[in-house]
């Protein structure tokens, strides 16, 4: 399935892997219309989600002549006649759904706008992918969309597989994203819609996400105020680079699962789970490392900082788990893809970025 000269809908196109898979898809596809669409809310700095639609909006210019093309709407999934309209407007022949609330420990004080966004809004979604093909209307093809590596909670088999039962989150976050997996298996038994869910193991990059904690300890270090590392340093992530993420979302969004009929008569769900993770999980106390080391090396910080007068070791959060770490072997299989960019290069990247941006 050839992403050239399609129709993409691209949910939460001014976040973080919104926007640069929306980048990837203008700059490598020949007359690709990719519509945006985003609430554009302020869980964190709106700032910078303005900043990633400039750059899609100015790239899209510049890629006009090959048939390229970005639409952006503001809009909340959660509200259904938005969703039906844009449907009917733009008539997408892929979504990725990458609009949700994100963040495990926001989700503790914060349980209403995670039911909004991450069910209301991917239900809308879904009803809007069945009906796509009425009155004769181009039909949504394949729908691929966000799910995490929370729903594995605090899983001691590791690597974390997709056949492993995650029947018991430990966060309101997963089990919303537990959740959409459940229902697009549904829609896709139901009403014969593929569907590909991808569980991203903690994305990391340039222009990411505030509240992450790579980006939110190098506001802290800057500031000279102390950051704290939980569980005393002993928890690993399998941190993963986002241009990583971005290949692995578009070789899966090329191959839909395939549709089938079973003995019964009916659609075999076309129906697919993979993980997308780098498959090295990192101490965190490395990593902190690391990343003062490549701030230092930016200019963010100073030469002579002292690191270790900011590090405070605290207990473990609720709803943290101590280790995330991806089984890749199906991704690597159906798709010949494994991300493998090094922590280091991927924060060397986002300090030069982090310097540039904020003019340090």
């Amino acid at each position: 399935m050839k992403l050239d000269n399609r129709t993409i809908l691209v949910t939460g196109a001014a976040g973080f892997i919104g926007a640069f898979l929306s980048e990837a898809l203008l700059k490598e596809h020949e007359g690709v219309h990719v519509v945006g669409i985003d609430s554009m809310n302020d869980y964190y700095a709106v700032s910078l989600k303005e900043y990633r639609l400039g750059r899609l909006e100015k790239l899209a210019e510049t890629r006009a002549a090959a048939g390229c093309r970005f639409s952006f709407v503001r809009g909340n999934l959660a509200d259904k006649p938005t969703v039906t309209a844009l449907f009917d407007r733009y008539q997408p022949e892929i979504v990725v759904n990458l609009a949700a609330q994100a963040g495990v420990r926001y989700s503790i004080d914060h349980p209403d706008v995670y039911i909004e966004s991450n069910l209301i809004g991917f239900y809308n979604l879904l009803e809007a992918c069945r009906h796509s093909g009425d009155g004769g209307k181009r039909a949504v093809e394949h729908l691929v969309y966000a799910s995490s590596s929370s729903v594995y909670g605090n899983n001691k088999k590791v690597p974390y597989s997709t056949d492993d039962k995650v029947d018991n989150p430990i966060s309101l976050y997963a089990a919303t994203k537990k959740s959409d997996e459940l229902l697009a298996h549904a829609y896709a038994k139901l009403y014969d819609i593929p569907s590909t869910g991808l569980r991203f193991f903690t994305v990391y990059g340039p222009a990411g996400r505030p509240d992450m904690a790579y980006f939110g300890f190098t506001d802290k270090l800057r500031a000279g105020q102390t950051i704290r590392i939980f569980n005393y340093g002993n928890c690993k992530r399998d941190f993963t680079y986002i241009d990583d993420i971005v290949e692995g979302v578009m070789r899966v969004m090329e191959k839909p699962p395939e549709r089938a009929t079973g003995e019964d008569g009916l659609p075999v769900p076309p129906y697919k789970v993979y993980n997308i993770g780098n498959s090295h999980p990192e101490n965190l106390l490395d990593f902190v490392r690391i990343l003062s080391e490549e701030l230092v090396a930016a200019g963010v910080l100073p030469p002579d900082y002292d690191f270790e007068a900011h590090k405070q070791l605290v207990p473990m959060q609720p709803g943290d788990v101590e280790i995330t770490y991806a089984d890749t072997a199906p991704l690597e299989r159906d798709f010949g893809f494994k991300p493998d960019t090094p922590l280091r290069e991927g924060l060397r990247r986002f300090a030069r970025w982090y310097k540039e941006y904020y003019k340090v």
